[in-house]
């Protein structure tokens, strides 16, 4: 590893730790912004992951998780034995990268951003020792978006692959899909999805809540607020024994008409 990376991106710096090291990383106190990168760096990262053990802040876990978009890839990472996610009640001064050979100090100045690094073997080994011991004492986050894998293969082969195709596509092309009851979450794609495809209300909300992303209740208040906005629509379909259940469908034309590149922006603009 250079002696120190300078003027880098976040991600440049996230790339070269983990190109650059077999063993375990210890990624200690990363800003909302270093956590959104370890994780896109991750994600399309070609080669062997070393284990990385994210030590952050909960309250800034929490919020940077609550993007479907980074927590259901980070689900992936976890999955993949590639993260592990834990707590700090306590958050150092620095946001540090520990790997068994360096010690790499993010540094932010402005807009410019430097990894200052130190292979000094004694002070690595004692670093990596502190940050094991409070690893071992920190409360692990509990992250409960699922990973972005299963979600897409259930999709497709519980409703349909057009329908898994499309919702792939709609999240390729936002920057962000947060739950907070604004814009394009991904109850609110699913359902777009599933009326795209005119799937049953009861198959793309019971594959929801198999899956893990929302409960059915949660799915059927999403749906109400969508029918009222006019984006979707709903039809019944009779069944042999019981109430009838309800197919959705596309409820405005420019909804209709929109390609898959377009879908979320005309939505958006319908939602705000």
């Amino acid at each position: 590893m250079e002696s120190n990376l300078l003027n880098r991106q976040i991600d440049d710096i996230v790339e070269t730790v983990l190109s650059e090291t077999s063993g375990d990383v210890y990624m200690v106190n990363p800003s909302w912004d270093a956590i959104e990168d370890f994780v896109s760096v991750a994600t399309a990262y070609d080669g062997d992951l070393p284990m990385v053990h994210m030590l952050a802040d909960e309250r800034t876990l929490k919020d940077v998780m609550d993007d479907f978009i980074v927590a259901s890839n980070a689900a992936d990472l976890i999955d993949e034995d590639a993260l592990a996610l834990r707590t700090l009640e306590e958050t150092p001064e620095n946001s540090l990268l520990v790997t068994e050979d360096a010690v790499v100090a993010i540094v932010h100045a402005a807009d410019r951003v430097g990894g200052l690094v130190s292979d000094d073997d004694e002070f690595v080994q004692a670093t990596m020792d502190t940050y094991a011991d409070r690893w071992e004492d920190a409360e692990a986050f509990n992250l409960r978006t699922p990973p972005i894998t299963r979600v897409r293969e259930t999709l497709s082969d519980e409703i349909s692959p057009d329908a898994e195709e499309d919702f792939t596509a709609i999240l390729g092309s936002l920057e962000t899909a947060r739950g907070d009851g604004e814009g394009l979450d991904e109850v609110t794609i699913s359902l777009l999805v599933a009326a795209r495809n005119e799937a049953l209300l009861y198959d793309i909300s019971k594959w929801g809540e198999d899956v893990g992303i929302a409960s059915k209740a949660t799915f059927s208040r999403t749906k109400t607020k969508l029918e009222d906005m006019g984006l979707i629509d709903t039809e019944k379909v009779p069944i042999d024994v019981g109430r009838p259940r309800l197919r959705l469908k596309i409820g405005d034309d420019r909804l209709a008409e929109a390609d898959n590149g377009q879908l979320a922006t005309v939505a958006q603009s319908m939602l705000t």
